[in-house]
């Protein structure tokens, strides 16, 4: 059964890149009608109440198959028990009063609000593409950060940060030897991301995925509306002309990608799933030329090469190790 798993995982995790790298381009479009801060507001809250059906049918699955368990005889704790306490169990990991989901929700919240609201001003001052490049970044810093956890890195990763700082010169230096303000923006936003992905892995194993993406949307958007209500002045009607966006953004992007991250990451190593999930780099690319008609120089188009080498060298696996 786990190798089932891990074939699924990472095409949930490929989905989610997917998603998020044309949802580069709806954060680009959005920004044209609302702040940074009413767009992730209303988008997170998008998110959390998409999830609320689909957590009402898969707890309405879990019961049914509970009862056909109790039904059959079966044990399914691998202890001796009925039915009864089988669905007992299932209720008490899966409790929304579980104080591991609420804390693993909070936290991925906080995170998500933070990285996320980075990433929405960032877009506002760079392009989609150099955006996304960014935002990938996260693929060598979760090793490094990873490091701080005792988990130890090769030679390869001192070279892939080499790499992607290289990289991240061609891309983002002007000739006044500047960082871009959109660019340090989204790079901020690249290490929140990180933290996300290790807050992930951390609390996935242990509770109810998609109950777990639901809190960190709402709490990532009471976070945002908070901001939104300080900084902004958010409008019904602005809100109302990015409606495609903020849907695209609220559906696809948090309430699905998101989730697909959640439950793909649970069964796979937090630096292999950042690998997968920074394609959503390359796509953001073809997303900016095909949609907004968006171009970058040679020099920049090195800069993007360069960091996606360094972005496989990291994760290649070191010989010996399975």
């Amino acid at each position: 059964m786990q190798k089932v798993k891990n074939r699924k995982s990472p095409l949930l995790l490929f989905l989610a890149a997917l998603i998020w790298g044309v949802a580069f381009v709806a954060q680009s479009v959005g920004m044209e009608y609302v702040g940074p801060f009413t767009f992730n507001a209303v988008r997170s809250v998008i998110g959390g109440i998409v999830l609320i059906p689909c957590i009402y049918f898969l707890d309405s699955r879990k019961k049914k198959e509970a009862d056909q368990k109790m039904g059959l005889g079966t044990d399914c704790s691998g202890l001796e028990g009925s039915g009864q306490e089988c669905r007992g169990k299932n209720e008490r990991t899966d409790s929304w009063k579980n104080k591991t989901l609420l804390t693993g929700g909070i936290c991925c919240g906080i995170c998500l609000c933070i990285a996320s609201n980075l990433q929405q001003i960032g877009i506002s001052y760079t392009t989609v593409g150099k955006a996304g490049f960014i935002t990938a970044m996260y693929i060598v810093l979760v090793p490094v950060l990873g490091i701080f956890l005792k988990k130890g890195a090769g030679i390869r990763v001192w070279i892939s940060v080499a790499l992607a700082v290289a990289g991240l010169y061609l891309l983002c230096m002007t000739e006044k030897f500047t960082l871009g303000k959109g660019d340090a923006y989204v790079l901020l936003c690249a290490l929140f991301f990180s933290f996300h992905i290790l807050t992930i892995d951390h609390f996935s194993p242990m509770v109810d995925g998609v109950k777990m993406s639901c809190i960190q949307f709402l709490v990532s958007g009471v976070l945002s509306g908070i901001l939104m209500l300080v900084f902004e002045q958010p409008r019904i009607g602005s809100i109302l002309s990015a409606w495609m966006p903020i849907l695209y953004a609220g559906v696809m992007s948090c309430g699905v990608a998101y989730t697909l991250q959640i439950v793909g990451q649970k069964d796979m190593d937090p630096t292999v799933a950042s690998l997968i999930l920074s394609l959503e780099s390359v796509v953001s690319v073809l997303a900016g030329w095909a949609l907004l008609h968006q171009h970058l120089s040679m020099r920049e188009l090195l800069g993007c090469a360069v960091m996606f080498a360094a972005i496989v060298l990291a994760q290649l696996p070191e010989k010996g190790r399975a």
